[in-house]
């Protein structure tokens, strides 16, 4: 149609061209289309035509101008769309008899099309060299934002960028990490392939196979990528292929049977009507432009005259192959003629449907951005009415850059682009849902803002169905999740979503599922048994409540409870002879210092505190020297006793009770000198023992200083020593009852006991050191307490009539 103004319009209203072989001989035959006619494509360039006829209608929109259009078809193929691009931007097609009016119609203001991105790539290398702006409905690959190369495209549709991304997030929402990827090997294809593919890479989710294809590949390599997609174990595929390409992998994938597979798409393909009849695709889910009303449109493609069909070459053939009859006869046609009954509201084709009107709108707002920038460059708005100069003589670069400032809203739809001239990108999440009926339906499920924030962009309000046999979300993963208490290890060879799950190590969680790493828990805390959770540690140590501390306690008072008795019957029997005989001073002495030995066993028991742990060792250091500076006196008074016996002795005089207290006195002091340097200098103290065991606390006392606690042990073992000498050398002195036997044998018994105890303390593990040393304080004192007090206390309460002077002297 001609007018002031003419834009251009390209579409794949054919799915093939014609293929020649050039012989080199002959001029070639003219490029033509060729197969059968895609009536989405003819309801879009009809579209077009619709929106130029609204426009020259309006009184707002360029009022007094009339658009026209000259519409190709590509054939879906480069060349084809090459060649129209030529056509249009030389200006010459006579077309148009212009006559001598001052009509610009040899011109071309501005380009619609074309669907798919090869040929879109193809044509804007042209048109940006002659400034010409093209507006394309359907090419998304997202090379074409780059506007050193592409100057002059812009586009209605938003990027395959945007939908990479938002396929990406869709896969990872429903927890996909297993998927196998088929795509055009074209443009479209491999460009929105790898950009879904670098998004896939950055969410976690692993590709088993990336497979492509093209509608004019042989069939062998149709059918390989079929038997890919049936032998794969993933059972999520996404699919970034055009239309026409995606209907020849699923006629291939219907002829055999095969495990179902979950399809999420990209736009192109999912949203055609004439791919809904694959009915094992059910469930498959896409990103798909949203929906849109445009009113008087369905009116207007149903409004075919037979004069209009006859006149147009591409509507007889929509026609004739609709109603399937011929609308001239011819002799070579088996065709009925057609009848003028036809109604074409009868047909359920895509050219009919507009109930889902999506890339149509595309087209629509299109051809409404290019009238609003011939708009602001030929119309000026004065005093509230807009005045348009038909005569204006306006070149396409102006309305290239009108293009960039446009921003409108049109039946509800804003319209503006940025400055890649690519639009807000906007989705309607799309779902292939079965009816009652058995058909299949697209049912809108969810939406897709790209210029909300993060986190909003992506939402879902309605259920979705899934594929065949499945009412859940199905599940596509190469490994099982690994669960907390474990750790993710890759599998050699394999993508890291391949992997096995190995326990954690001791002492370390993963309170995550899927976790790479497990970490360390805190030094005090240690992990339950499944390993995802870090406790406390118990903390141990020798306690009253429990049964080996009750029982060293019980013997402790025991012990403690004997000496006092042993003392009464001492004292009871104080004037007795075996009680005088044994230095009754001494012997009631060592029974204090042994009762007191027996209670210093009860600090080792309970809680270490700072003054436990210094009053524990202190008083056990103390003690024991005092009770072995007894025994010690004990046995010199035997042996000076014996010696005193001898003619002329004058020994007992220096060593009578004086000497002895002192005797006592100065090797306690000792004791007690060391045991004050060892609390000022590094004094003991308690502390939590980490390193005996891994899995619980033992509260201790430290040492403090090494060297103070064996000094302390050095000196009495010194003193035992001495004493278990002197006995000795005393032990064949003749009495009936010696002393010097027994306290022999009460020193052997605590030499033993703490030569023993040394290598058991050292390697006595946690509450069972302190056991060990309760053990030895109680056995070297019940040693000493049977040894040196039981025979006596034995003849004293059972043998009374060896409680004699002369008895003890052996003289009966």
């Amino acid at each position: 149609m001609d007018g002031d103004h003419i834009i251009g319009g390209i579409f794949s209203i054919h799915n093939y061209m014609h293929t020649l072989k050039h012989n080199y001989t002959t001029m070639p035959e003219p490029i033509r289309c060729t197969r059968r006619l895609d009536s989405r494509e003819l309801r879009l360039s009809r579209a077009m035509v619709f929106a130029i006829e609204e426009i020259n209608n309006s009184t707002e929109l360029l009022p007094g101008i009339k658009l026209g259009y000259e519409i190709h078809d590509s054939c879906a193929s480069v060349p084809v769309a090459v060649h129209v691009a030529f056509q249009l931007s030389n200006g010459l097609d006579p077309v148009f008899d212009t006559g001598d009016n001052c009509s610009q119609s040899s011109m071309v203001m501005a380009i619609i099309g074309e669907s798919g991105s090869t040929p879109s790539i193809s044509m804007s290398r042209i048109f940006g060299s002659f400034n010409i702006p093209q507006v394309s409905h359907f090419a998304t690959c997202a090379c074409l934002s780059d506007k050193q190369q592409y100057p002059s495209f812009f586009r209605t549709i938003p990027s395959d960028q945007f939908q990479a991304d938002a396929l990406a997030k869709l896969v990872k929402h429903f927890g996909w990490t297993w998927i196998g990827a088929i795509r055009s090997d074209s443009d479209y294809g491999n460009n929105g392939m790898a950009a879904f593919l670098e998004a896939a890479q950055e969410e976690g989710i692993c590709v088993e196979y990336s497979e492509s294809f093209y509608r004019t590949h042989p069939r062998s390599r149709i059918q390989r990528v079929a038997d890919v997609i049936r032998r794969s174990t993933a059972m999520v595929v996404v699919a970034f292929a055009a239309s026409g390409d995606m209907r020849l992998l699923l006629e291939e994938l219907s002829l055999k049977a095969f495990p179902p597979r979950q399809w999420i798409g990209s736009e192109a393909w999912v949203t055609d009507p004439e791919m809904l009849r694959f009915s094992f695709c059910a469930g498959a889910i896409a990103f798909g432009i949203q929906q849109s009303v445009i009113p008087g449109l369905r009116d207007f493609l149903l409004d075919l005259s037979p004069t209009e069909v006859a006149a147009s070459p591409v509507l007889t053939e929509f026609w004739e192959d609709s109603f399937n009859c011929r609308l001239e006869k011819t002799a070579a046609t088996e065709e009925s003629l057609c009848d003028g009954t036809e109604d074409i509201e009868t047909l359920q084709i895509p050219y009919t449907d507009t109930s889902q009107l999506r890339i149509t709108n595309m087209v629509y707002k299109a051809v409404y951005a290019i009238a609003h920038a011939i708009h602001n460059a030929v119309c000026r708005n004065t005093n509230s009415t807009t005045q348009c100069d038909k005569f204006t003589r306006i070149e396409a670069k102006q309305i290239l850059a009108q293009l960039k400032k446009v921003n409108f809203s049109q039946n509800g739809y804003d319209v503006s682009f940025d400055a890649n001239g690519d639009p807000v990108a906007k989705y309607e999440l799309v779902n292939w849902q079965k009816t009652e009926s058995g058909s299949i339906e697209l049912v809108t499920v969810g939406l897709y803002d790209a210029s909300l924030p993060v986190g909003q962009k992506f939402r879902i309000n309605r259920n979705l169905n899934w594929m065949e046999g499945v009412s859940e979300v199905p599940v596509s993963v190469c490994s099982d999740s690994c669960p907390p208490g474990t750790r993710k290890v890759l599998q050699k060879g394999k993508p890291i979503c391949c992997y096995d799950c190995v326990p954690c190590p001791e002492g370390e969680i993963s309170n995550a599922t899927d976790s790479p790493d497990c970490f360390p828990c805190p030094k005090e805390f240690w992990p339950n048994a499944e390993r995802d959770t870090c406790f406390p540690k118990p903390v141990e140590f020798l306690s009253f409540d429990e049964v080996l501390g009750i029982i060293l306690a019980a013997f402790s008072v025991g012990g403690a409870c004997l000496a006092i008795i042993t003392a009464a019957v001492f004292f009871r029997h104080r004037s007795s002879p075996i009680v005088r005989a044994n230095n009754s001073e001494l012997s009631f002495l060592l029974l204090f210092s042994l009762t007191l030995c027996f209670l210093c066993s009860l600090t080792f028991i309970g809680a270490p505190s700072e003054w436990s742990c210094m009053l524990r060792h202190t008083a056990f250091g103390i003690t024991f020297v005092l009770c072995i500076s007894c025994v010690l006196g004990k046995t010199i008074v035997v042996l000076m006793a014996f010696k005193a016996t001898l003619p002329g002795s004058n020994v007992m005089k220096w060593f009578g009770p004086p000497q002895q207290r002192m005797t006592v006195v100065s090797f306690t002091f000792i004791q007690v000198l060391i045991c004050t340097i060892w609390l000022v200098v590094s004094p003991p103290f308690p502390m939590k023992n980490l390193s005996t065991y891994k899995e619980r606390i033992i509260l201790e006392c430290a040492l403090g200083s090494a060297i103070g606690f064996w000094a302390v042990l050095g000196y009495i073992g010194l003193l035992a020593v001495f004493c278990l000498v002197l006995a000795v050398l005393a032990r064949k002195l003749p009495d009936n009852f010696n002393e010097a036997k027994l306290i022999t044998f009460s020193m052997l018994i605590f030499c033993a006991v703490w030569i023993t105890f040394i290598p058991a303390y050292v390697s006595s593990p946690g509450k069972f050191t302190v056991a060990v040393e309760i053990f030895a304080i109680l056995a070297s004192s019940f040693g000493l307490t049977f040894c040196i007090f039981a025979p006596k206390c034995f003849i004293i309460l059972f043998q009374p009539e060896k409680n004699t002077k002369k008895h003890l002297m052996n003289k009966d």
